[in-house]
């Protein structure tokens, strides 16, 4: 199974990561707090977009590093593209 060997890449995604962390905590506290359940349903959608786009970012920094090395033609650009179109789809 391949990894993720791009340390900017990966610095990123951890970053996203503890964004989202941060994010889930907080709707942890608001429900601690009683808080409106339509605020924390806002809230939670926020964490699973936040989850959704670290998803796609991780999946297009894997295809890139897999994919660029074996396409020397000039299609791997193109392709990405159209694949990162595709997965924003899912979100």
């Amino acid at each position: 199974m391949a990894v993720l060997t791009d340390d900017a890449s990966r610095t990123q995604l951890l970053n996203r990561l503890k964004r989202a962390e941060g994010q889930l905590r907080g709707v942890q506290r608001m429900i601690e707090e009683g808080q409106a359940c339509t605020d924390i349903a806002t809230q939670l959608a926020a964490v699973r977009k936040a989850l959704d786009s670290t998803f796609v970012n991780m999946t297009m920094c894997f295809m890139k590093q897999e994919l660029q090395p074996r396409l020397k033609d000039g299609t791997a650009d193109s392709l990405l593209g159209d694949m990162q179109t595709l997965l924003n789809h899912v979100r």
